[in-house]
C-alpha cells in the first residue's frame, strides 16, 4: 500500500521533513516513489514552514494512497493557509 507520510532528514535539533509518497514496507527515511512537498518546523522569519504541491497529492490519494496522520494535519493547515 502507498502511504504518504513525512521522512526525517536535517541535523540533530533541527529537523527538516519531506513529504512523500512511499510504500508502507519501506522504511521511515528509506526508499520513496515521489517527494510531494516538505514541513519545517523551525522556520523562522521568512522561510516558509511548509509546502504541499496539491495536484499530485490529489493525483495519489486517488489512485489509493492513504495519508498519515501528521500529513492529513498538514495538509489541512495548508489548504486553510491558502484560502
Amino acid at each position: 500500500m502507498v502511504v504518504i507520510r513525512l521522512a526525517r532528514s536535517g541535523s540533530k535539533k533541527r529537523p527538516f521533513y519531506n513529504i512523500v509518497a512511499a510504500d508502507s514496507r519501506n522504511r521511515r527515511d528509506g526508499r520513496f516513489i515521489e517527494r510531494i512537498g516538505y514541513y519545517n518546523p523551525v522556520a523562522s522569519g521568512s522561510a516558509v514552514g511548509l509546502i504541499v504541491n496539491a495536484e499530485r497529492l490529489a493525483h495519489w490519494q486517488n489512485n489509493g494512497a492513504q495519508l498519515s496522520e501528521t500529513v492529513g494535519r498538514l495538509v489541512k493547515q495548508a489548504a486553510k493557509a491558502a484560502a
